[in-house]
């Protein structure tokens, strides 16, 4: 973060471009400093990191979350290598997870707090770092971190992109292949797949390589590929239980969330069924797990399989009608819990980890299987002493979460959480509500508020505290302002959910 000046008010600019942006004496970032110290007798790695979209945590076949959805080569992955149990983003929205990937950085070090906000001057990414130390480094997929443009981002060698979303089906934006406009051939899935193939299969085997793959599946609207389209229609869709309205403890604006852009009753605007929408999820995310097992072929035949780590996780998770919400941003474990898979034999065995991680411990993780040491200031951790220890590793107690209010989404208001292994806590910011405390252990769904009911003042005052100070130790105190951009997509069915009423414990006579 050398040269960038935090107390700067940040401001995005509207439609495109984004390019309306100002730092407070940073007009011009200091050199970067991109030599890592290397770790004595560690063999770099090759790298693979493979990113999709709003994949949420359990929606991969082993882990049965539904009685359809199949994920073959993400089950092997997990049988083959590590599954972390618990793995979490810290803000669970596309951009700012993103830069949180590629920096070990919260989204309020970072700066890239919402799908608008530009990136900051200076800001470096871990591939940078392994460029330096000799690594051929590949960029395939969606970047959409800040800005709209597809132009080639520092460190990577190769790049093919596309503009913010991308399309599943060709489109007239086409891909941007090292700084050429090139036509998008077919189904996206698999073409980045196809360049994907074609890069690793042309490396020497002189210098490690890294690539970081990030797809656009499975975002909405989900489009599968032609030859998995229906598969799951005869199946079967478990509604969850949160889903029912009218829970007690419930805070006021996820109930008015219900009948909104992201509710249940008034989805994008529409009457989209829930279930249907969750097949179209599960059949786009076939051709991911397809792609995945043709790249591990490849590696095979080339004698690479073993010796590569292939690191698969999503940037953020997707509600499917939890607490009458469907999307992103919340604090809920559905929005902000993620699957992640690690696989690399010849560097550890197959089991499971635990310990709470995270996206900002994706970079110094990485750094280190190229046999680096991270630079100061990070604020993610190495995961790879976690697996297979067993000695007690030092690790994190708690893990915190954020997201900034998006005036184009006004339905979820700013929040902050800290998550611990058994509580969360969960503060809003800016909105006359109750907060949320809640037992993980015994209430694992998220449906009983401790809040709405006396006896657990202190230990929301003990996590509230905690959270303010990891906000104040990592600059953290201050909300990123943006200028207005795009539609609000504000509207009610006046034919919905009706206005939530205040909670109870608000009610109170006037004093005498």
């Amino acid at each position: 973060m050398a040269g960038i000046d935090r107390r700067g008010v940040l401001l995005a600019g509207t439609g495109g471009a984004f390019g309306l942006y100002t730092f407070a004496a940073a007009a011009k970032p200091a050199p970067k400093q991109l030599k890592l110290r290397r770790t004595p007798a560690a063999k770099p790695k090759n790298i693979l990191v493979i990113l999709t979209d709003d994949h949420r945590y359990d929606a991969m076949g082993f882990m049965k979350a539904q009685s359809f959805g199949d994920t073959p080569t993400l089950d092997r992955l997990a049988r083959e290598g590590v599954h972390f149990r618990n793995a979490f983003v810290t803000t669970a929205l596309c951009s700012p997870s993103r830069a949180s990937i590629l920096t070990g950085l919260y989204a309020h070090q970072h700066r890239v707090v919402d799908n608008n906000h530009p990136i900051p001057p200076g800001l470096t990414y871990y591939p940078e770092y392994l460029q330096t130390a000799g690594y051929d480094t590949a960029f395939i997929g969606k970047w959409h971190m800040g800005i709209e443009s597809d132009a080639p981002q520092p460190g990577f060698d190769r790049w093919v992109s596309f503009k913010g979303q991308g399309h599943y089906l060709p489109h007239a934006d086409g891909l941007n292949v090292d700084g050429r406009k090139v036509p998008q051939k077919g189904y996206i899935t698999d073409e980045l797949t196809d360049y994907a193939l074609d890069w690793i299969g042309r490396r020497d085997g002189k210098r490690p390589w890294m690539m970081h793959l990030a797809h656009k599946a499975v975002h909405a609207e989900f489009i599968p590929a032609d030859r998995h389209m229906g598969r799951y229609d005869k199946e079967v869709f478990r509604y969850p239980e949160s889903m029912k309205a009218g829970v007690p403890g419930r805070p006021m604006w996820v109930e008015n969330q219900r009948n909104s852009w992201h509710g249940v009753d008034y989805p994008y605007h529409g009457t989209l069924d829930i279930g249907d929408y969750y097949k179209r999820y599960m059949e786009t995310l076939l051709a991911v797990d397809e792609g995945i097992a043709r790249i591990m072929d490849l590696l095979e035949k080339r004698s690479e399989l073993d010796d590569t780590l292939i690191f698969y996780m999503g940037d953020n998770g997707f509600m499917f009608g939890e607490h009458g919400l469907i999307d992103k941003r919340a604090a809920y474990e559905e929005s902000m819990r993620v699957p992640m898979l690690m696989r690399c034999p010849s560097l550890f065995g197959a089991g499971a980890v635990e310990e709470v991680v995270a996206n900002i411990d994706v970079a110094p993780t990485m750094l280190a299987a190229a046999g680096l040491e991270a630079p100061a200031g990070l604020a993610g951790s190495d995961m790879l002493p976690l697996i297979g220890s067993s000695a007690e590793v030092p690790w994190r107690k708690e893990l915190m979460y954020e997201y900034y209010w998006e005036r184009n989404f006004p339905q979820t208001p700013t929040v902050h959480a800290l998550r611990e292994d058994r509580y969360k806590y969960v503060h809003f910011h800016g909105i006359w509500d109750l907060d949320e405390l809640y037992d993980l252990a015994a209430d694992p769904h998220e449906n009983d508020n401790l809040l709405t009911r006396p006896g657990h003042e202190d230990l929301a005052e003990r996590m509230s505290a905690k959270l303010f100070r990891l906000l104040e130790e990592t600059n953290g105190m201050q909300i990123p302002l943006s200028a207005d951009t795009g539609e609000r997509n504000e509207r009610r069915d006046p034919c919905g959910t009706e206005q939530a009423s205040f909670p109870p414990r608000f009610f109170r006579p006037p004093a005498p």
